[in-house]
């Protein structure tokens, strides 16, 4: 039971350094994801920025899917 607590906590500091390893990627997320959360952009800038989210979402699923394996 103990061994499944820490792994979950060695995966989520790996993929917290690999967060913290692409700065701009990772802020330019946190930024799209907040402004389209908290303000109305206008359509065709919602419409861009979701594009882009879901881009990046795909990427990080991907890079992050090695930790599955662990």
């Amino acid at each position: 039971m103990l061994e499944n607590i820490f792994d979950k906590k060695a995966i989520t500091k790996k993929i917290i350094d690999d967060l913290i390893d692409q700065p701009l990627l990772t802020s330019i997320f946190v930024v799209d994801f907040a402004i389209l959360l908290l303000h109305r952009p206008p359509v065709i800038f919602s419409i861009v920025m979701m594009g882009y989210i879901i881009c990046m979402s795909m990427y990080y699923g991907q890079k992050f899917r090695i930790y599955k394996n662990l």
